[in-house]
């Protein structure tokens, strides 16, 4: 088992930065993904950025150039830089943790963290 504690969520105004954190702990895959979905409303849960073990990372293309997505193996904690913030990216972000890297896997989820971005 896994548990994912998010923070650093919050009220931005259009154009500012948020950094998110989760924090993991339990009993961990050798070989895992640790990643960031966000979910708006009415809209489906949607990848952020991911980074696994090794530090090998994915995007949305969307989001390539904003968000920038780290790890501290040390810690057990992947972070979640989000610059030039958009209104539509007002959503639940959720931290994930999985075995391997790609489709499949075992999967964690937090609780999510309310991202809203408004003037």
């Amino acid at each position: 088992q896994v548990q994912l504690v998010e923070s650093g969520g919050g009220l931005v105004q259009p154009g500012g930065s948020l950094r998110l954190s989760c924090a993991a702990s339990g009993s961990f895959f050798s070989i895992n993904t640790m990643g960031w979905y966000r979910q708006a409303p009415g809209k489906k849960r949607e990848l952020v950025a991911a980074i696994s073990s090794g530090g090998t990372t994915d995007y949305a293309d969307s989001l390539k150039g904003r968000f920038t997505i780290s790890r501290d193996n040390a810690k057990n904690t992947v972070y979640l830089l989000m610059n030039s913030l958009k209104p539509e990216d007002t959503a639940v972000y959720y931290c994930n943790y999985k075995s391997g890297w790609g489709p499949g896997g075992i999967n964690y989820w937090g609780k999510g963290t309310l991202v809203t971005v408004s003037s």
